[in-house]
């Protein structure tokens, strides 16, 4: 989950760090460091606790470090508190080997007491450190060079990592290797580049190389050379980054979640280009054939975190349009659930980095298997892009803020566009009705754009909600679905206790937490259980709640039961969560920053969740 960045070149590398590092502090702000080797083989390492300005206070902004080469790091602790001494770079005793990881080290403690007992000393809590010395005695006890060093160190290490590690004897070089945790490497004008995301690095250059699992890369200045665990050179083809630079930029928003949420009309339109060609859906790209949707007979939806809500919405979607059973799995809990998979299945995961460690790891399970896996992710040349059978890649570009709104929203787009071709492939909707959904499909951006006209009523909603300790989300069908992500919206940048439950379950249990002043939010966009819903609310007012009601224009009825109603433009049933999800990242933005807190990096959570 941390952010890695690494340079080497004819440039001063703290200044190209430290722009790097604050790309990715997203993926971590505990503490902070960089480390950077001049050309007589002398290390200067600078370290903080807390965000990554700290740092740039004390090297004033990277002027004060001089040197070429260095690796850079921003820590979300694992093992050991956030602290000065357990920030990174890590080095081994005698400074010869110095390194920064992301992953966990599962046998740490192991290889801590083997390395212990050979004379070594230990000043952090980290497993980083255990790595960096494991690398420093293989590196002394063969003398054959950083490459073998690392190669008999990654066979040792039980875990997932991403590691970069320079060595005083090789001045002007970095050594990267990784297991299952991210890492691209990029050459621009004779000078070299290594992060753990693409945002780090998309200012210097756009054609990168992607380094597989086991694998090793030594970083000279404009050159790479890859090797497998066997020390073997392979080769590597270069990708080209679509992504504007200027996108991962926050261009004049307060924050980058607020400047997502307002590029959602633009990427859900490009993601739906991307596929629907002169009025058809054209999934040639992706590989999945109209043949194979007709041989499935079972889908599962596995992902984490928003990107299960996605699936739960597109679960009722794809059961409504055609015959298929659809089971949503959160995927810490797939990968360890002995189930039988039916024969025919088809694995959707669902990931915005394609890195998801718990998704990661639920792919490969399935394929194990023998089952047809499809990913749905944003990062083009991500593990899971890599590994699924086929990819729908969403193109919402670098998605900065830790809260996701527009990778959510490409995501909800691709799984309608799944479940509309699956119906039509297996003829159980009729071309004139597929082409009536997706000239339905196509109004969804201007109809975002109309909701974000009506900010200012959310904001001022908001508002009122600041010293509020506790929401709850209700709906039915779909619209619990969204409510699951208005809730995770809402808790985790304002820190609000927020839970969301089908209504329908209320008189089950959750009707005993409501009480005078309690927060409910209703979502009813589904004609058919508006009226059901709307009892549910005069349930919860009648004992004591205040309610806020989100649903489509004409049900002004609302207004009689609700202290504040959200209204969104009409559209197909199947698609309305694509509109109600706008409002409810909204207001759990505009309370956020009400209450003063730091929207885009909410406290104890990271974007890319890599390590499990």
């Amino acid at each position: 989950m941390c952010g890695i960045v690494g340079f080497t070149g004819v440039s001063q590398a703290a200044p190209i760090l430290l722009d790097g590092l604050s790309k990715l502090e997203y993926r971590g702000y505990d503490s902070a460091g960089i480390a950077v080797l001049d050309e007589n083989g002398e290390t200067e390492v600078v370290k903080a606790k807390g965000k990554l300005i700290v740092l740039k206070k004390m090297t004033d902004n990277g002027n004060a470090v001089s040197g070429s080469c260095g690796i850079g790091h921003t820590r979300w602790a694992t093992h050991g508190e956030p602290s000065t001494l357990n920030a990174h770079p890590h080095s081994s005793d005698d400074s010869n080997v110095i390194a920064v990881h992301n992953g966990i080290i599962e046998n740490y403690h192991e290889l801590r007491e083997k390395l212990l007992k050979r004379g070594y000393e230990f000043r952090s809590q980290t497993d980083t450190e255990v790595a960096v010395k494991l690398i420093d005695y293989y590196y002394k006890k063969y003398n054959l060079g950083p490459v073998d060093a690392i190669c008999r160190a990654m066979v040792r290490i039980r875990g997932s990592y991403a590691l970069c590690v320079m060595f005083r004897d090789y001045s002007g070089e970095i050594y990267t290797a990784r297991k299952d945790s991210p890492m691209i490497i990029g050459v621009s004008n004779g000078e070299t580049y290594v992060a753990s995301d693409v945002p780090a690095i998309l200012k210097y250059t756009r054609n990168v190389y992607y380094i597989g699992n086991m694998e090793i890369a030594r970083l000279e200045k404009g050159n790479v050379t890859f090797y497998n665990i066997d020390r073997e050179e392979i080769q590597k083809d270069i990708v080209e980054i679509k992504w504007d630079a200027e996108a991962a930029e926050k261009g004049g928003y307060e924050h980058f979640m607020l400047k997502e949420i307002y590029e959602q009309p633009k990427v859900v339109r490009d993601t739906i280009n991307s596929v629907v060609k002169d009025g058809k859906i054209d999934f040639s790209k992706i590989g999945l054939t109209d043949e194979e949707m007709n041989r499935i007979s079972q889908i599962y939806i596995v992902a984490c975190g928003s990107a299960y809500h996605v699936g739960m919405a597109v679960q009722y979607v794809i059961e409504d349009l055609t015959s298929l059973p659809v089971r949503v799995e959160l995927a810490s809990e797939f990968r360890y659930r002995k189930m039988t998979l039916a024969k025919d299945s088809l694995v959707i995961i669902i990931s915005q980095s394609g890195e998801t460690a718990d998704s990661l790891a639920a792919l490969r399970e399935a394929k194990d298997k023998g089952i047809k896996t499809l990913g749905i992710v944003n990062v083009v040349g991500s593990s899971i892009a890599r590994e699924a059978d086929n990819v729908f890649y969403t193109l919402a570009g670098p998605e900065i803020s830790v809260a996701t709104t527009k990778a959510y929203s490409t995501q909800l787009i691709a799984g309608y566009l799944l479940a509309i071709q699956f119906a039509l492939a297996r003829g159980e909707i009729s071309g004139e009705k597929c082409t009536e959904m997706l000239n339905e499909l196509n109004t969804i951006p201007d109809k975002i754009e109309k909701i974000l006209e009506d900010k200012e009523r959310i904001q001022w909603f908001a508002n009122k909600l600041a010293g509020s300790k506790d929401a709850f989300f209700i709906g039915r069908g779909i619209d619990y679905a969204i409510s699951l992500e208005g809730s995770l919206k809402m808790k985790e940048i304002s820190y609000i206790h927020s839970e969301a439950y089908a209504a329908g379950e209320l008189k089950h249990g959750p009707i005993s937490l409501i009480e005078d002043g309690i927060l409910v939010i209703g979502v009813l966009t589904q004609q058919e259980l508006y009226e059901k819903t709307v009892s549910n609310m005069v349930e919860v007012k009648s004992r004591g709640a205040s309610l806020m009601g989100l649903t489509t224009y004409g049900n002004y009825s609302m207004e009689d039961t609700a202290d504040f109603t959200v209204y969104i433009p009409h559209t197909d049933p199947h698609f309305a969560g694509s509109l109600s999800v706008i409002p409810l990242q909204l207001l759990g933005y505009y309370v956020s920053v009400a209450k003063g807190y730091d929207v885009d990096k909410p406290r104890n959570l990271a974007k890319s969740v890599t390590v499990e």
